[in-house]
């Protein structure tokens, strides 16, 4: 089934517009979602703005937009200004620089969609494209809608363009403001530590080797349930942890992968490695055996 445009827009840089289709890049038909139901009557809810004052449900035309200035002091705001504001900035995306793909942390992407071109910008689209490929750059640029200005990034993917938002930089926590405490590590704890990463290093990343094994298996549940069938839901025991010495992990961890043998079991103690006491009998078999000591006369 093709998918469906969610909206267009135009990437503009220099004297170049190029007019593209957005599609959404998130696919939510596998879901699972759950309804509200009245717990006896087994009937979907609905929600609705209630009176605080009356406790009467207030119809959807009655209801405006208030912005507070002040303790319960709200300015109205009506949805005709809104729109008007939007529509008086540019609607384009318009790029205002070009930047290394990886100078822009993962932190501040939101959702993506994916570009596409309107008919007649094939060429100006696939230039773009290929001048980022060839450039390992990605674009920065601004663009409104639904009462934001957005920030993007633009980025090439296989010969296609995807766009990124972006949260801005007051929406992100700064780093700073979480404590993380300073600690010693040794050369042999770190060259552990590199052992494992590199044992399971991948030259490339497969998501499609990940599925989400939670969903599949509420699926499960729910199939089972809908046919009358008994689920048996007891929990797995959980492991208790404790406090391990960091080399000795590091190397159980390499053993378990498969890039170091497992240790072999240590020497037993000096004083384990004696030999079984023999018992009374074995004593009396062995004095009566023994050749007797002839006495001497002092």
């Amino acid at each position: 089934m093709a998918a469906r445009a969610s909206g267009s827009g135009t990437i503009s840089f220099g004297l170049v517009n190029i007019p593209v289709k957005l599609y959404s890049a998130n696919d939510s038909s596998g879901k699972i979602s759950f309804n509200q139901l009245h717990a006896d009557k087994k009937i979907r809810l609905k929600q609705q703005m209630i009176d605080p004052e009356s406790g009467e449900a207030v119809p959807r035309e009655k209801i405006v937009k208030g912005y507070e200035y002040a303790k319960d002091q709200y300015l109205i705001i009506d949805e005709d200004e809104l729109e008007k504001l939007e529509l008086a900035t540019s609607r384009s995306m318009d790029i205002t620089e070009f930047v290394p793909l990886e100078a822009v942390d993962p932190l501040y992407f939101e959702s993506g969609n994916y570009l596409a071109p309107e008919k007649g910008a094939e060429r100006a689209y696939a230039l773009l494209v290929r001048g980022l490929e060839d450039m390992k750059h990605a674009a920065i640029a601004k663009y409104v809608a639904r009462g934001k200005m957005h920030l993007l990034l633009i980025r090439a993917m296989k010969n296609a363009l995807v766009m990124q938002y972006l949260r801005y930089a007051d929406e992100v926590k700064p780093l700073s403001e979480i404590p993380v405490p300073d600690a010693k590590i040794t050369d042999a704890e770190l060259g552990l530590a590199r052992q494992f990463i590199g044992s399971l290093a991948k030259p490339t990343f497969d998501i499609t080797q990940y599925k989400d094994e939670y969903r599949e298996r509420l699926k499960d549940l729910l199939d089972r349930k809908v046919k009358g069938e008994s689920v048996d839901l007891t929990p797995a025991a959980v492991p208790q942890a404790k406090v391990v010495d960091l080399m000795e992990a590091l190397k159980a961890s390499l053993a378990r992968s498969g890039a170091m043998p497992a240790a072999t079991p240590a020497a037993a103690p000096e004083e384990e490695r004696k030999p079984p006491r023999q018992s009374p009998m074995s004593d009396e078999v062995a004095s009566t055996d023994a050749p007797k000591k002839k006495r001497t006369k002092g």
